[in-house]
């Protein structure tokens, strides 16, 4: 255990309920969120010294200054702050930096907030594809038209064909992750679905049909981080970053391995390395599900399987309860939330799950959860493991 995750602790988390939140600024979902998890953890704003913070996308609310925005919003005046926006695992990346920020003294109680409002926001339909610019390096690209759905079915093309993936296979881990969100009563779709029903739904970018994508939802959350002294004294039982890696890698399509490696090759390793511990360890994940490709490769590049491998390892039901990794227990990006960078969820559900709070399903005892996210079009990679 490094010595940043051995002094930092996550004392407080809270996800908005809502996943409908019309004419709601983004800004007021988020301070919904950031009060609420602060009295989770039995803090106040005014304890607040540190805020993490990356809104300046679609549907978020601020801009390039969102960091400092929102703490005009909030009314704070934090010493530490971080606006690193990698997409989706951003606010995974702004738990391990802020753990290392709190170990060195550079804060005491950091907030990481977010919220987004797609389903309404008016400023949500940009001129092109926000990963692919039409100057520099994305005008060799932007012809072919990869929007992120044509992208992702592109890697699941290739996973397909070099591996022998199925899409049964792909729609398993939709079937899996319903059936962790029919308890979950905030989930937006709790209904039970089965590999037929995936198949028979609208195909959008082949190889990925309707039912293979996340939904979309208006919905944020908050997480609040102290040091392990002060935790002690606060509301709830802390959870522990016990390791934590982070990586960037290409950004372009063109630049894709042609064996599909993600830098959640590299995450991982740090990860599992920083907290000293093995796989067969970990009690539950909470691995970023934007589409049913997402979380196959993120098996493989963590080391759950081999590479090429997921399809069978999620066909033989490893990802639902009972299995060797029980797997996005809220319903996750598939069936719960998504309103679009959804790493912080991922870290507030294994947190919930390491407290016996989980609202979907609950991994009776676990005490160690793997949280994972990547950003764009597997452009960035953050893996944390938790502990209690």
């Amino acid at each position: 255990m490094s010595d940043a995750t051995e002094k930092a602790a996550i004392v407080g988390v809270y996800e908005h309920p809502s996943r409908r939140a019309p004419q709601k600024h983004p800004f007021a979902l988020q301070m919904e969120c950031v009060t609420a998890a602060l009295d989770d953890a039995g803090l106040a704003l005014s304890d607040v010294d540190g805020l993490c913070v990356a809104s300046s996308d679609w549907a978020e609310g601020g801009g390039v200054t969102s960091v400092t925005e929102f703490a005009e919003y909030a009314g704070i005046t934090p010493t530490y702050f971080n606006s690193t926006d990698v997409g989706g695992c951003s606010y995974i990346v702004h738990a391990g930096q802020a753990a290392a920020a709190i170990a060195a003294g550079l804060a005491e109680v950091v907030v990481i907030s977010y919220a987004s409002a797609p389903r309404w926001w008016p400023l949500t339909t940009p001129s092109f594809d926000p990963f692919v610019l039409p100057a520099g390096p994305g005008q060799f690209e932007l012809p072919y038209g990869p929007t992120i759905i044509a992208t992702y079915g592109l890697f699941a093309q290739r996973h397909m064909h070099v591996y022998g993936t199925t899409p049964e296979q792909l729609a398993q881990v939709a079937v899996t992750f319903r059936a962790h969100a029919a308890n979950n009563p905030d989930a937006r779709f709790r209904d039970p679905i089965s590999v037929d029903d995936v198949l028979a739904s609208p195909m959008i970018a082949s190889p990925l049909h309707k039912l293979d994508c996340c939904v979309v939802t208006d919905g944020g959350g908050a997480i609040v981080m102290t040091s392990r002294e002060r935790a002690r004294d606060c509301r709830k039982r802390p959870v522990h970053i016990t390791g934590f890696g982070s990586a960037i890698a290409r950004t372009g399509v063109s630049q894709i391995p042609k064996d599909l490696t993600t830098p959640a090759k590299i995450s991982g390793a740090k990860a599992f390395a920083d907290a000293g511990i093995a796989h067969d360890s970990i009690d539950v994940a909470e691995i970023y599900d934007a589409f049913t490709i997402t979380p196959m490769l993120a098996l493989e590049d963590l080391g759950f399987c081999g590479k090429g491998e997921s399809g069978a390892f999620v066909e033989a039901g490893h990802l639902g309860i009972g299995g060797r990794l029980p797997t996005n227990t809220d319903g996750g990006g598939l069936s719960s939330n998504h309103p679009g960078k959804r790493g912080i969820f991922a870290m507030i559900e294994g947190v919930r799950q390491l407290r016996g709070e989980g609202p979907g399903v609950q991994v009776e005892d676990a005490r160690t959860a793997l949280v994972h996210g990547l950003g764009g079009t597997f452009c960035a990679a953050a893996t944390a493991i938790l502990a209690v």
